[in-house]
Parts: C-alpha cells; sequence; structure tokens
C-alpha cells in the first residue's frame, strides 16, 4: 500500500519518538524537520495550546508542501495562575535546560499546599493550503516535591501521577503513552487515523497528492 508522507513539526526527539511510535501501523512515511534543509523558525506567540499547534503544523505544511503535525503542550499548574502553560518549554532564561526550568518551577513552588498541575495537549494536522484537524489532551497529577526518574523530558521528572504512584521520568515509555496528555490525544487521533489520511486526500489537489505518495514510496520511516 502507497504511504503517505507526514512531517512531525517538532524538533524534540523525545517527542517524536512517542508520537512515530503511535502512529506505527499506518501507510504514512514519517519525516522529521531534520530531513530537509534549514527552516525558518515558527514563533510560537498564540495564546492557547491550540494556535501554538496549527500555527507550527500549517508553516511547515506549507512551506514543505506536504501534509504535517505538530503538537502544543505544556504543564499548567494551579498554584501558578497557569503557568508556565504556553510558555513551558521557554519557562525560565533563554537557553536553560529541561532541569533548570524543573528546578525553576520547584522553587517558585516551595511551601506551596496546592500541588495540582496538569499536562495539556494539542495535536494539529495540516495540509499545505491550510486547514488543519485538532486533538486534545489532558493528564492530571501533582507537582512533586523533587525530582525523580530518568526517562522522558520536559517536566517528567518533576510531574507525579497520583494513579501509578510515579513521576511520568519513572514510567517507560509504553506506559507513559496510555495516560499522559499527548498520549490521549495521539489516542484520539490513531482512533480515527483512517479518516485522517482520506481528510488529507480529499483537501490536496489530486496531482499534488499523487506525487507525495510517488516520493514516498511503499515503506515507511
Amino acid at each position: 500500500m502507497a504511504h503517505i508522507p507526514l512531517v512531525i513539526a517538532t524538533g524534540n526527539a523525545g517527542k517524536a519518538a512517542e508520537i512515530e511510535a503511535l502512529l506505527s501501523g499506518f501507510p504514512v512515511t514519517i519525516k522529521y524537520l531534520g530531513d530537509f534543509g534549514p527552516l525558518p523558525p515558527v514563533e510560537e506567540d498564540g495564546l492557547t495550546f491550540e494556535a501554538n499547534a496549527y500555527k507550527k503544523a500549517a508553516f511547515t505544511a506549507r512551506v514543505l508542501g506536504m501534509p504535517a503535525l505538530a503538537d502544543d503542550s505544556g504543564l499548567v499548574v494551579a498554584a501558578l495562575d497557569g503557568r508556565p502553560g504556553v510558555l513551558s518549554a521557554r519557562y525560565g532564561e533563554p537557553g536553560w535546560s529541561d532541569a533548570q526550568r524543573g528546578a525553576r518551577l520547584l522553587e517558585e513552588m516551595a511551601g506551596r499546599e496546592d500541588r495540582r498541575a496538569a499536562f495539556e495537549c494539542v495535536i494539529s494536522v495540516a495540509v499545505p493550503d491550510g486547514p488543519a484537524l485538532t486533538y486534545e489532551g489532558r493528564c492530571e497529577g501533582l507537582i512533586a516535591e523533587a525530582p525523580a526518574g530518568e526517562n522522558g523530558f520536559g517536566y517528567d521528572p518533576i510531574f507525579f501521577y497520583p494513579p501509578l504512584n510515579k513521576t511520568f521520568a519513572q514510567l517507560d515509555r509504553q506506559t507513559k503513552s496510555t495516560v499522559s496528555h499527548r498520549g490521549q490525544a495521539l489516542g484520539e487521533l490513531r482512533e480515527e487515523f483512517d479518516k485522517v489520511l482520506k481528510w488529507i486526500e480529499l483537501q490536496m489537489p489530486p496531482a499534488q497528492y499523487n506525487a507525495l505518495l510517488g516520493a514516498a514510496g511503499p515503506g515507511a520511516h
């Protein structure tokens, strides 16, 4: 069966691996931003996760001329009035590591009794001329008192998930994907992915779509 290329519009290797794993088995050839030459950066200046996800997916699809999937996700902390929210990946000083951003957040949470937090994710699948589909997921938990675990990325070491009595960084990828915000959103996408593939075909001019099928070849990345 011919495969359609789908660009995962993220530079985060951990995030890309989670997405590719959850879309395995479908007739798509996964592409990454690194498979192409340097692309102009997308300014994530939206006020919501949905706005940023759409902006990244639509821009990538338009520039590369093929369908693109992007997500925007972040940590929403009740005691911090929803921060870091859409600024989760840019929390703190420019160039900070995940560990530094996590340490900064723990400093802000020091002494606070209300540790409630949630990871939220919005996935956008866009075609080159602009239209997009949207999927959402949310996972509620608590901010841990200290980092724990070596897996995952981002704020995973300090996000404690009570049902499993572990932080996200203490979960293996498969377990995390079954409960996480991104796993929920991707689960919805996966359930409808046959329809998504048909939607992509209907949204693109036949000549352009057939050219992509030829370029992708019969195998998946």
